[in-house]
């Protein structure tokens, strides 16, 4: 279990960063999130501690940053819901009896869209985790309320399978990568990251965002990487692996995806030549001078002696 460290004096911190101009309350949330998401569980004073901590400042922060806790949050099974929920809607709900619900039945949650950089948190957590940490990932991926991909067309994922089929058949790995970006509307160097990693788990994701059939899936296993193919231990492992997904989560790690390179042109967007034509300060007009044509003096008359 993690036990948080005291925070004595929160609000004389919190008051004394203000004065001296440097706010920590969002620096101090990160901080406090990542230490309640390494472990599975809390007791219940780990829970109260972390709502009473948490609660405040999630008012009192940033949007991006906000966005940040809740994309690492909404992953996380044990995540106290009011800490889900204030993050999820900051206006604060009407109060009125909830209905009692069923033992063990969920309740239903609207979908949140992912933002550009909560999808970039998303997708930098899942490439970093070990196996282990992935498969929590992915299971929690069921029931959060993150707003899925939409569901690609049938006729279009038909085709992919195919094509992707016969290029892991042939080993071609340039192919199967370009082929695997077009028809998850993905750069090339997204679909080059999932198709290389060497765990195979965001590949296994791909694969079920087009649900391609498991079968299928096991021959591209053992035919796209000759050394992946080799170790009958991981082709089982990756093929168990993928029965157990669901077709929702490869779409919400497809999102994430995607929203990461809405982040990624955020963060670098290219100058343009009108760009820098419309920075650029208008030079004061110089009038032209004329060019005078040159005097050229002309041969002088031979006097006529015939």
């Amino acid at each position: 279990m993690t036990t948080f460290p005291p925070v004595p004096g929160l609000d004389g911190l919190i008051t004394l960063s203000r004065r001296e101009g440097v706010d920590i309350r969002p620096t101090l949330l990160r901080v406090l999130t990542d230490l309640y998401v390494q472990t599975p569980s809390h007791t219940l004073d780990e829970e109260q501690q972390f709502v009473a901590l948490t609660s405040r400042l999630i008012d009192e922060v940033d949007d991006a940053t906000r966005a940040a806790v809740r994309a690492r949050l909404s992953i996380y099974a044990g995540t106290p819901p009011e800490i889900l929920a204030k993050l999820t809607s900051r206006a604060p709900a009407p109060v009125r009896p909830a209905a009692p619900q069923p033992q063990g039945e969920a309740t239903d949650a609207p979908p949140l869209t992912m933002q550009p950089h909560e999808a970039s948190e998303l997708n930098d957590m899942f490439f970093r985790a070990d196996a282990h940490e992935r498969l929590e990932i992915l299971r929690n991926l069921e029931r959060t309320p993150l707003k899925a991909a939409p569901r690609i067309d049938a006729r279009r994922t038909a085709r992919a399978i195919a094509a992707l089929e016969q290029m892991a058949l042939d080993a071609d790995l340039l192919g199967f990568t370009a082929e695997l970006a077009e028809v998850l509307i993905l750069p090339v160097r997204i679909a080059q990251r999932i198709v290389e990693d060497q765990g195979g788990e965001p590949l296994a994701c791909a694969m079920k965002a087009i649900d391609m059939p498991g079968e299928t899936f096991q021959r591209v296993l053992l035919f796209l990487d000759p050394e992946l193919g080799a170790s009958v231990s991981r082709v089982y492992t990756l093929a168990r692996l993928y029965d157990s997904l669901s077709e929702r989560m490869g779409l919400v790690m497809l999102a994430a995806w995607r929203g990461t390179t809405l982040a990624g042109r955020a963060r670098h967007r290219p100058v343009l030549y009108d760009d820098e034509r419309q920075r650029a300060r208008p030079a004061a007009s110089q009038p032209r001078p004329t060019v005078q044509p040159a005097f050229t003096p002309l041969p002088a008359r031979q006097p006529n002696r015939g």
